[in-house]
């Protein structure tokens, strides 16, 4: 058990205020926004400010057997930054410094400096980077590593691991070690840059991230419509993912249709069954071309409604609608949060099935998807203060869970494992890949002291 000696030499060790032991400050340390009831009160928060602040806290942690939290923004949906009791939340909001360097097309990042500072920094040079989760304005690049977070843009440009060349990790035992480089192409040794990314805290701390850049996104163009059935809308999906890569191709069912025009009165059709919204970022006659597919696709699949546009801003309000799905479902009760994904052919089963859920549990759940890569997030809606609520709703993430693995599919796309889906991860990868997983835990934290509770 932790003393009063114990954190006192922690506190000791580190400058002025980057350790905080009262109650009160540590409140908003305790949970990330999966709001996990298990959450303990931990016996301090460090505030990193560099690695070496990271480096004597992995140090005094292994030596005092104490387990480490580590948190990003606490954005995470997945409980993965759920504070224990008797351990300590080790924080890198403060780690916030980045460095754009043009000729290399690559910026130097700190975790703790958000999504959407890293794609400000980079506009600047006349550059981008794609990774946009739905939270991109609020999420950091350290949780976006942890996590392998995607987003709207990941269907044709990939998740946050295609863009990390290189970082500096600490050990559980305090060692810094940097993996990766800044180098496009690069077969030496292990890909444990890659295997890092993802991997929620549990195999180290990453201080620094080397992010791959693009060349600024063209303009984009726009192709919105509504249908009067799933069926049509993910038959629709399927036909233009079959023909091309769009830059974006977002799903939204009715009950999030309505969540949304609650909150933003944009005047979108109420009594639709699903909208699409798809994106082409090609140049020139191609993007016409590619905007004109999509069209065809959505006429041809029966929508009952299309608006194409080449105005960036007209479109950009469409794909503000899209964003805004979870915080207008908010509005109507507590969330679970799933992010289940399947293969694409398999995306109508899973649309189906996830609404059937509902019907039979009397939980209403509101359904988004990042549709073009078969990543949904059906976002149950459960009274806080009803058990039964609670209860109905418990059971239907449950079942929610299991449809997706028996669907070929996963528990998460880019969320995280976190504490919420441990009981299902060895459904999906089966009891000998769950024991190779727990070797490569061991190799990099014998102690156990990585993020206990998370994924293993």
């Amino acid at each position: 058990m932790l003393t009063k000696d114990t954190v006192g030499a922690l506190v000791s060790s580190l400058p002025d205020d980057v350790v905080i032991t009262d109650v009160d400050r540590i409140e908003k340390y305790r949970q990330d926004r999966a709001f996990d009831p298990s959450a303990g009160v931990p016996a301090a928060v460090v505030r990193a400010e560099c690695t070496e602040h990271v480096q004597i806290t992995l140090r005094w942690a292994t030596a005092h057997g104490v387990g480490v939290t580590t948190r990003g923004a606490g954005t995470g949906l997945s409980g993965g930054s759920t504070a224990r009791s008797e351990g300590i939340v080790l924080s890198t909001e403060r780690m916030r410094e980045i460095r754009v360097d043009p000729a290399t097309r690559t910026a130097i990042v700190q975790p703790g400096l958000l999504n959407a500072e890293v794609k400000a920094a980079a506009s600047a040079q006349g550059l981008w980077y794609p990774p946009d989760p739905s939270s991109f304005e609020i999420c950091s690049i350290g949780g976006n590593v942890a996590t392998n977070a995607g987003g709207p843009c990941c269907v044709k440009y990939g998740v946050t691991s295609d863009d990390v060349l290189a970082m500096q990790v600490v050990l559980a035992d305090g060692t810094a070690v940097r993996l990766g480089g800044p180098r496009l192409k690069d077969t030496a040794g292990l890909s444990l840059t890659k295997l890092m990314v993802g991997s929620e805290g549990t195999l180290g701390v990453v201080t620094e991230v080397t992010l791959r850049l693009m060349p600024a996104q063209p303009p984009p163009a726009t192709a919105v419509a509504m249908f009067a059935t799933d069926a049509a809308a993910t038959s629709a999906v399927l036909a233009i993912t079959s023909s091309m890569r769009p830059a974006m191709l977002e799903y939204m069912d009715s009950v999030a249709i309505n969540a949304v025009e609650d909150m933003l009165r944009m005047g979108l059709d109420r009594g639709a069954a699903a909208l699409l919204v798809a994106q082409t970022d090609a140049e020139g006659a191609a993007q016409h071309r590619e905007l004109n597919e999509m069209v065809a696709a959505f006429e041809r699949h029966g929508a009952t409604e299309v608006v194409a546009t080449d105005d960036p801003e007209e479109g950009a309000a469409f794909v503000v609608a899209r964003r805004s799905a979870i915080p207008a479902a908010e509005r109507r009760g507590k969330l679970l949060l799933e992010d289940v994904g399947v293969p694409l052919p398999r995306l109508p089963e899973l649309v189906d099935g996830v609404h059937r859920i509902g019907a039979e549990r009397g939980v209403e759940i509101a359904l988004i998807a990042h549709a073009g890569d078969g990543n949904t997030h059906p976002l149950l809606v459960v009274d806080p203060t009803d058990p039964a609520s609670l209860a109905a709703g418990d059971a239907a993430f449950g079942e929610i869970m299991d449809l997706a693995i028996s669907l070929d599919g996963t528990i998460t796309g880019e969320h995280g494992v976190g504490r919420l889906k441990r009981p299902w991860l060895v459904d999906q990868l089966g009891p000998d890949v769950l024991a190779l997983t727990r070797r490569i835990k061991l190799a990099f934290d014998p102690d156990g002291i990585l993020n206990p509770g998370v994924i293993l």
